[in-house]
């Protein structure tokens, strides 16, 4: 059996990780011929997150540090030790559907890396305000236009990737900038990247993404990724895992 890991960042959220769970294709995924480990890399929750993760046998650790690039980043690291094959990114807020991972895992044979592409997608009423819809489109566009390559949705949370690809990836981001920080770095790297369109859904619980500080952040890190291709250095503790 091949091995696919699941990362799944958490700061409070309980409810959507318990959604989650009931959504995992994992029989689908057997047949595929993959086994699946799932791992959550918690942001100091206090509603019980990580002991309800744990609950579920979901593989938790504490992230040093704060901030959700961070916790992705560590979670990168962790994922890795386990010598996966494929490595999907998507958040614990009920906003992503797991199943649709099934259809990207094709699509992996042919390229590097998978993001599901919410604008082009299903976008469900109330699942993004008019003014961050707009961002999106905004921050999209300038994305594209910047680094000279089609971009169809810079600020997915559903990502997957091949082990090869994400080694070679190198990061710095500390909080939303992380998804432009990898887009730029695939367009760097030279990795093969595929849209496939996904269903966007109400998040569950309470929303933590700022529609104009956040958006001006990830504006910001492509235009330092566009002059600089690679982080000076990363940040403290991106390495010391609980």
């Amino acid at each position: 059996m091949k091995s696919l890991v699941v990362l799944l960042p958490t700061l409070n959220e309980a409810d959507g990780l318990r959604w989650v769970h009931e959504r995992l294709p994992l029989q689908e995924l057997r047949h595929m011929g993959f086994e699946t480990t799932c791992i959550v890399a918690d942001g100091h929750s206090d509603d019980g997150s990580s002991e309800l993760a744990e609950v579920l046998s979901f593989d938790v650790f504490e992230q040093v540090g704060k901030g959700k690039g961070l916790a992705i980043r560590q979670g990168f690291e962790k994922a890795m030790t386990y010598n996966p094959d494929i490595i999907v990114m998507l958040d614990a807020d009920g906003t992503y559907d797991p199943k649709e991972m099934v259809e990207f895992v094709p699509h992996l044979s042919r390229h590097d890396v998978i993001i599901g592409n919410r604008l082009c997608g299903r976008l469900s009423p109330r699942a993004m305000t008019k003014l961050n819809l707009l961002g999106n489109h905004i921050l999209t566009w300038f994305a594209s236009i910047l680094f000279n390559r089609r971009c169809e949705d810079l600020c997915s949370g559903y990502w997957m990737f091949s082990s090869k690809a994400l080694e070679k990836m190198k990061l710095n981001s500390i909080e939303f900038e992380l998804e432009a920080e990898m887009f730029a770095t695939c367009v760097h790297l030279g990795l093969d990247v595929e849209y496939v369109p996904i269903q966007y859904l109400p998040r569950i619980g309470e929303a933590k993404l700022g529609s104009t500080s956040d958006g001006w952040h990830i504006l910001k890190k492509l235009i330092i990724r566009r002059i600089f291709p690679l982080p000076y250095r990363s940040e403290e503790h991106t390495s010391e895992l609980q």
